[in-house]
């Protein structure tokens, strides 16, 4: 690169203050498509006038004026200034010109600015400006307002973690009264942080702030009793007066103009708007508050002077994170002094298009990076402001401030704030009020797919969000802009009216008809759909690329729009209505004669199902809805697996006839002919290439294909039946595995429906999941999963019950019936006080009669019901029958939920936001949760996810590099992703998260502790704001800055964070999961108190009962408990643990392996020492003297070199494995080259070590480590969970064929195969055991792997050692990882459809995908 970026190790802020020259494509290693900049793309200049002092501002050549003059404006030199504009040499510069068009413009250049007149709207502007100024958001605010808030600030300036509440009391003191208080040493933790405490204080979740309250600059400051002005003043420039009560008990009033602001001589009883004689006229109204009141100036001075929080502490989030939790007091502490200056009511006088916002965003062009950069912070800004009108909407429209603009109630549409709003039709025909709702979210997947797709900016769709509020679903969209065409045409044809493609479109032929339809063929390749004939209900035959209800329109605005895509998705044939009664008529028939037969079974083979499919499965089956549709994910999972077939079929058949050299060689068709074989074994749309394609029509119901389609109907029916039966077969089974396998697994509802989603499994097969699990042998392993599966389903089935609760509840009852309502739900045998009588209690208490005591429907509401609805709602769904019991406490015995974490799952899936204070659910005589405790309820919006594709182009060629091990080029890597997420959304993203995560693990593997410090705080931070403070993100995100900060000796500041860590996922989850184990292990290591050896038995407690006694993070387990005990002098109890660990090393890594033979060094260390303290006890026994015990302690960098390998930053690679897979592909090698004739020489040819220079362990592939939507393979955002890489797995080692295999356990996402490798495949794999050989022979202290004397770790660490932060690009576990085979040969080079994409081969598997269809990154 030219241009490297400027940044340090925190990577980019927003706003674009750092030029980078030159981004690499890092996709598959090539060049990027942006346009190379020149060097000096950043230069500075000089900014003076306008009462500023002098500074230098750095701008860019490619910027225009407005760029720069937003830039200065957000200087603290000039806020908050504004209506200012830039003079170069005397001349105004136009806002639009770039600045590279400049005459003059250079380097060290004097730019003055200049004053620009005010107009009515733009003094309010500056008004409105200088009061956010003022308004410096207090500690409170971002509760108050719902928002997730940032307690890493707090946390890093507190004396004792988590020690004290904001009302004073100590934290320390149990929820018991009989218990006393007790007095903790220094860095000691307190006791409901201590394994075993069932205590969960919710006040210590938010700490109070260390921030300060906002001072208060003036008394009043409002709009004038004489405002607005009369005629004859607006006339002379008059556009407000303002009354100003300052701190020293002056009024004055202030008139504002076109040059400023100046004070009158009016009074409250008499107007005069001359100006004061000794009033300046001030271009900033903040100049003149200066210069009447000096203690607003002092204030005011002490306020530009403050420090400055870091960018992603303070500005805006793009989207609302919810808060579950509100501040412990409801009411206001500090009066608003600028509420009534008017500025906030201030109506807008346009409505804004939002859909005109959008489409302009996406017609920005996109020729270089920094245009494509503008384009997507575009594209962010006007979504995350599209989405904050829709709360707002929502809020409006549910509260009953907007009416309805049609006339049916059954569907009443609304339009405010240039939004349309409905409820949707509860059509019988999709199920109910369930199938609406379903209408609507698979709308907005359908828009999402179609947004997705690179290269079709062409093809518009319209903005589009759904948002719940008080159990009211509204969908919401921009204004279509019109169909082109006028009102005359109405009666014509559809093409005149602007209808160019559906089922009612018609027969015609236009220019825009053929592009639309172009890019419709475009979009159907790329969402795999296939091109199919319907039937129109007037009997015409439609070709469709879409479902029947899709409509492609010519808007007024002359572009194309795809409307009506929530059948986007193939149907689910499990939940498919046309194939459950095709399943009872083969029930039927069944019960008369069974299948039997080789021809029977094929015949049930051929149908899609597996043999027996019903039967064990209970599927296919009806549902509550009809629009049950696969997942994209699925359909990707899904055509790897058909595609792993296809290249097992053409192997099998070339090696029936003679093998492939013989096969390929011949001038026959023995090659074609298994190609052929295999496509229509698979179901393959062609019959030369492997082609998977889906009609999304099959099994809807009122749809009609003609004659001609039958073949291909069957054929789309058969692959519908096998992608369903491949979730229950192969999906399902590999999330269980998952589960089984990583310590990472989910902790709340979030994370669970994240890691089922992005595997294709819908939350309808939850139950499905449960029955996965029972009949699992190890069930008792996944009882963490199983807590969350049961909570998931009665949580979303109370959310459905509530929705309906809440319709007969009237506003001013709202927190009365919540209240009850949670009481009913969470206490058992909760008996509710009648409202009559605590009306009394309350009117007495407050000197007033009785009010009614009539019984509202809601408060008739007991326990019992509640729960029964529950149930009937669960077992309606999820086809589950007795598994809640028959109340709360069913779930807490025998599934370990806790109360507290449903009530936050509640809160966070209802928008219901509580009061901070203690809670204590098993209180049936007090109800626990009172109407004061119901703070306020929030919009739950599900919108659009904008991708910032070159920020994530070059985050996966991080991955990439991660992999080969090349790790300077992976520090470049992420540091350029982070620049790019910081100029797109300010970092404050979940990409930009995981960006940051993996950037300050690189740089701490490389050594630059400090540098890997400051960027996981920003990591936490954004964690916290965009995410959640209790995220399972957040918590594994505090877990490795511990490990940071320690390894720069902040010892305390470590061991908050990992108490910090502690305490959230005891909340969110409880102790009894895996990840607490390595939470533990970590404060075992850095405590130093009594209270550390309870940290480390309980971690090996729940590693030995989750993964068992020989799993890697057991012996790590036993080794520090080992470890713990010889610095307490205990010798004989660690030789015990001691002993287990070797043993368990042993049996995983084998008796050469370095840990092993470490961790024999360690156990003799500690024998000699046990037989030397017992001789001198008892030669102090004879000698009648005190026995001295010499303890073994360990240092500061084995403690850290063993967190780094506890929170799996640094892994154990087993290399010594090696050799054996290493002789049986020599073996395999040399009998092929024997049959072939071929002389093999075993000598390793020589480009093995300069393979081994470049990449160090490239045949190690890096396990995915999850993300947030993986829906498109493109983006990270919609799919993933947002969970970090810090689990704890077993040792891994790298089979010949380039497979992660682990010892004892299979890896819960690749199988163990065989495959054939060939010569060239044989040679690197002799280089890849050779270099992870060579790698892993690294000093070892105390039997564990030791860095260097300075904690530095190599750069060449092998990528074995490091785990992918990526999320979005998880591998089924059914689907076979393999090197090329005969059938890569054959269809590697054969492309769908003529595309001339060399790196996207059909169905868009690159490539880089090897037969099975497995992609290798």
């Amino acid at each position: 690169m030219k241009d490297k970026v400027r940044r340090g190790g925190g990577g980019g802020g927003g706003g674009g203050n750092q030029a980078k020259s030159d981004v690499t494509n890092l996709a598959n290693g090539k060049d990027a498509t942006g346009v190379k900049q020149d060097e000096d793309t950043l230069f500075s200049v000089k900014i003076q006038g306008a009462g500023v002092e002098p500074f230098e501002l750095q701008v860019h050549r490619f910027w225009r004026v407005q760029d720069a003059v937003m830039t200065m404006l957000s200087r603290d030199e000039v806020c908050p200034r504004s209506n200012l504009s830039l003079a170069l040499a005397g001349t105004t510069l136009d806002p639009l010109a770039e600045l590279h068009s400049l005459k003059g413009l250079k380097p060290g250049a004097i730019i003055r600015l200049v004053e620009e007149p005010y107009t009515a709207r733009s003094a309010r502007l500056h008004l409105a400006r200088v009061l956010e100024l003022l308004r410096a958001s207090g500690p409170q605010d971002a509760l108050r307002e719902g928002r997730s808030p940032s307690v890493l600030e707090t946390l890093m300036h507190t004396q004792t973690p988590e020690s004290s509440l904001p009302n004073g009391k100590s934290l320390k003191r149990s929820s018991s009264n009989t218990k006393t208080e007790s007095t903790n040493q220094d860095a000691a933790p307190p006791e409901y942080l201590l394994p075993g405490s069932s205590e969960r204080p919710l006040m210590a979740l938010l700490p109070h702030s260390s921030q300060p309250e906002a001072p208060s600059y003036l008394r009043d400051l409002s709009l004038s009793c004489w405002n607005p002005p009369p005629g004859h003043r607006k006339l002379q420039g008059d556009f407000m007066y303002i009354t100003v009560a300052t701190m020293e008990g002056r009024c004055y009033d202030i008139t504002s103009c076109p040059k400023g602001f100046f004070v009158n001589r009016s009074t409250e009883d008499a107007f005069d708007p001359r100006p004061t004689q000794s009033s300046p006229v001030c271009h900033c109204i903040t100049d003149l508050l200066c210069h009447i009141s000096p203690a607003f100036k002092q204030t005011f001075t002490t306020l530009k002077n403050r420090p400055q929080l870091p960018p992603v502490e303070v500005l805006p989030t793009p989207y609302h994170t919810l808060s579950w939790l509100g501040p412990p007091c409801a009411s206001r502490i500090h009066k608003n002094t600028f509420s009534r200056l008017g500025i906030d009511e201030q109506a807008s006088t346009r409505v804004p298009d939002w859909n005109e916002e959008l489409q302009t965003a996406r017609d920005l062009p996109q020729g270089c990076l920094e245009e494509r950069l503008h384009r997507d912070r575009a594209l962010l800004q006007v979504n995350s402001a599209f989405v904050r009108a829709v709360m707002q909407g929502a809020e409006t429209v549910v509260d009953g401030f907007v009416e309805p603009v049609n006339g049916n109630p059954e569907d009443p549409a609304f339009l405010w704030g240039g939004l349309f709003m409905s409820q949707g039709v509860a059509s019988p025909v999709f199920g109910g009020e369930r199938g609406c709702r379903a209408a609507q979210r698979l709308e907005l997947q359908g828009v999402q797919a179609y947004s997705n797709l690179e290269g079709m900016e062409q093809l518009h769709t319209l903005p589009t969000a759904i948002v719940d509020y008080r159990g009211v679903r509204l969908s919401a969209q921009g204004l279509a802009p019109g169909l082109e065409g006028s009102d005359q045409d109405q009666g014509t044809t559809p093409g005149s009216r602007g209808l160019l493609y559906g089922v009612n479109a018609g027969p015609q032929e236009s220019p825009q008809r053929r592009e639309l339809l172009e890019l419709l063929a475009r979009s159907a390749k790329s969402l795999c759909l296939q091109r199919h004939v319907v039937l129109s209900p007037k009997g015409h035959q439609v070709p469709l690329f879409t479902s029947v209800e899709s409509q492609g329109v010519l808007g007024a605005d002359g572009r194309l729009y795809i409307l009506d895509v929530f059948r986007t998705f193939p149907a689910d044939a499990n939940f498919s209505p046309e194939v459950e009664a095709e399943s009872q008529t083969v029930t039927a028939e069944e019960s008369n004669k069974s299948c039997e037969g080789e021809e029977e079974k094929k015949v049930c083979v051929k149908e899609g199902w597996p043999e027996n499919y019903h039967a064990d499965t209970g599927l296919p089956k009806s549902y509550r809805h009809s629009l049950c549709r696969l997942r994209p994910e699925l359909v990707r999972d899904f055509i790897q697996h058909k595609h792993c077939q296809f290249s097992q079929r053409v192997k099998e058949s070339l090696e029936d006839n003679g093998g492939f050299e013989e096969c390929a060689t011949a001038c026959d068709s023995r090659a074609a002919n298994a190609v052929r074989a295999a496509c229509e074994d698979v179901g393959s749309l062609s019959n030369i290439i492997f082609e998977m394609r889906f009609n999304p029509n099959i099994f809807s119901p009122g749809v009609s294909f003609p004659p001609g389609e039958s073949e291909s109907t069957k054929l789309q029916q058969r692959l519908l039946r096998e992608a369903a039966a491949f979730i229950i077969t192969h999906q399902i089974s590999a999330f269980v595995e998952y589960c089984l396998q990583s310590s990472e697994a989910p902790m709340d509802g979030a994370s669970l429906k994240q890691e089922l989603h992005q595997r294709g499994i819908n939350l309808r097969y939850l139950g499905h999941v449960i029955k996965a699990i029972r009949q699992s042998e190890h069930k008792e392993c996944l009882r963490h999963i199983m807590r969350l599966l049961i909570g998931e389903i009665f949580i979303r089935s109370t959310r459905r019950v509530f929705s309906s609760f809440l319709q007969g509840v009237d506003v001013p009852s709202l927190s009365a019936a919540v209240s009850h309502f949670l009481c009913c739900l969470l206490v058992a045998h909760f008996i509710p006080t009648p409202v009559g009588e605590e009306t009394k209690k309350k009117s007495r208490r407050r000197g007033r009669g009785a009010g009614a005591s009539e019984s509202t429907p809601w408060s008739t509401l007991t326990g019992a019901e509640l729960w029964n609805l529950v149930c009937q709602d669960a077992d309606e769904t999820y086809n589950i029958s007795d598994c809640l019991g028959s109340g709360p406490n069913h779930l807490v015995e025998h599934y370990g939920l806790q109360k507290l974490s449903l009530l936050r799952e509640f809160c966070l899936k209802t928008g219901v936001q509580l009061r901070l204070r203690d809670y204590f659910l098993d209180n049936q005589n007090k109800a626990p949760i009172g109407p004061d405790d119901i703070l306020n309820f929030f919009p739950l919006v599900k919108h659009i996810h904008m991708p910032t594709v070159d920020a994530l182009k070059a985050y996966h060629a991080a991955e990439n590099s991660i992999q080969k091990g090349l790790m300077d080029q992976a520090h470049e890597h992420l540091k350029e992703a982070a620049y790019l997420f910081g100029h797109v959304c300010d970092n404050l993203h979940p990409e930009a998260c995981y960006c940051h995560s993996l950037l300050a693990r690189v740089a701490y593997l490389q050594g630059k502790t400090a540098e890997a410090r400051s960027v996981k705080l920003k990591a936490v931070v954004i964690s916290e704001r965009v995410l959640g403070f209790d995220h399972p993100n957040t918590i594994q995100q505090y877990v490795l800055l511990g490990v940071y900060v320690y390894a720069g000796g902040e010892t305390a500041l470590a061991q908050k964070c990992l108490l910090r860590a502690r305490l959230l996922i005891l909340t969110v989850h409880g102790e009894d999961h895996p990840y607490v184990a390595t939470v533990d292990s970590c404060l075992g290591l850095v405590l130093t108190g009594d209270q550390t050896g309870q940290f480390l038995k309980n971690a090996l407690r729940l590693n030995n009962s989750f993964f068992g006694p020989t799993a890697l993070c057991t012996a790590l387990s036993q080794r520090l408990l080992a470890q713990w005990m010889c610095s307490k002098g205990d010798y004989r109890n660690a030789m015990t643990h001691a002993k287990e660990a070797f043993t368990a090393f042993t049996s995983l890594f084998g008796d050469d392996h370095p840990q092993t033979q470490c961790s024999k060094e360690f156990l003799c260390t500690i024998t000699k020492q046990a037989v030397q303290v017992e001789r001198s006890l008892r030669q102090a026994g004879a000698d009648c003297a005190e026995p001295t015990v010499e303890c073994l302690t360990p240092t500061t960098d084995t403690i850290l070199e063993q967190m780094v390998l506890v929170t799996g930053i640094r892994r154990l690679t087993v290399t010594d494995m090696f050799q054996e897979f290493k002789k049986k592909h020599l073996e395999r090698k040399a009998a092929a080259a024997k049959e072939l004739g071929i002389y093999l020489t075993n000598n390793p040819i020589a480009s093995e070590n300069v393979n081994s220079a470049q990449e160090t362990g490239c045949g190690k592939e890096t396990e995915d480590g999850g993300s947030p939507a993986v829906g498109n393979n493109n983006s990270m955002s919609q799919q993933k969970q947002p969970v970090e890489e810090v689990s704890v797995e077993s040792a891994a080692v790298v089979s010949a064929n380039g497979l992660v295999v682990q010892p004892g356990k299979q890896n819960q996402h690749e199988e163990k195969t065989e495959p054939d490798i060939g010569d060239s495949e044989t040679v690197k794999e002799e280089s890849e055991v050779r270099v992870a050989a060579e790698e892993t022979k690294t000093n070892v202290q105390n039997g564990v792997k030791s860095s260097t004397a300075n904690g530095e770790m190599k750069s060449e660490a092998t990528c074995g050692e490091m785990k992918s932060d990526q999320k979005n690009d998880k591998i089924n576990g059914s689907v076979l990882k393999s090197k090329g085979t005969w059938a890569d040969v054959v269809s590697k080079a054969l492309i769908a459809n003529g595309t001339e994409d060399k790196d996207t081969a059909v169905n868009g598997v690159t490539d880089n995908v090897t037969a099975s269809g497995t992609a290798e990154v």
